[in-house]
């Protein structure tokens, strides 16, 4: 597309949220049909201030998703049953079975889905930016020379698929606990090394 001036505009960029050290940049994604580009916005793009960058950005971890991992084994071995059987009954059984499991599956699947699509949490060069929530939000901000210790409580479970909880002590701020993130001890050392 050219504008009246001759010039190709610039093309908008959405974040990708990452577990890693930081988020990359990529192109938008274009709508073919109307020409329109869609770009859904986090929240820290929203919020940065000037000359501030974003140095590390990380999620909740996949383990929300871990009662809808239960669940749709649970619905299959139940599905795989009644095709197993030759009691008329039974196979019933296990089918109704086998479908009211897979609705709770689907219930778990997409409410892991939306905590984690709207959970972000951040550690900018001048501050820790968490948010949960879609239309009731809740955010915690502090600002990194207010951040006194950072603790990091993880099980074994956690230690062994890396995740955690980690508690955000302030100067005069109060304490945070962000709960089952991705990568906590990364998170951590982003926050304390400066």
């Amino acid at each position: 597309m050219v504008t009246r001036a001759g010039r190709v505009p610039a093309i908008p960029t959405a974040r990708i949220q990452s577990g890693g050290a930081g988020g990359k940049r990529v192109p938008a994604r274009a709508n073919p049909g109307n020409g329109l580009i869609e770009v859904m916005a986090r929240y820290i793009d929203e919020i940065l201030q000037p000359g501030e960058r974003v140095l590390y950005s990380t999620n909740a971890h996949w383990i929300f998703y871990f009662p809808a991992i239960l669940a749709w084994i649970v619905a299959l071995v139940l599905f795989v049953l009644s095709r197993q059987t030759i009691v008329e009954g039974l196979v019933l059984l296990c089918l109704v079975g086998a479908g009211l499991v897979a609705l709770a599956a689907l219930y778990w699947t997409v409410k892991g889905w939306f905590h984690r699509f709207t959970t972000e949490t951040d550690v900018t060069n001048l501050r820790v930016v968490h948010k949960t929530g879609f239309i009731k939000r809740r955010t915690f901000e502090m600002a990194l020379d207010k951040v006194e210790s950072v603790d990091v409580n993880q099980t074994i479970l956690g230690r062994i698929l890396n995740y955690g909880d980690v508690t955000i002590n302030g100067v005069g701020e109060g304490r945070e606990t962000i709960r089952t993130i991705a990568s906590p001890l990364a998170f951590r050392s982003s926050i304390t090394t400066r």
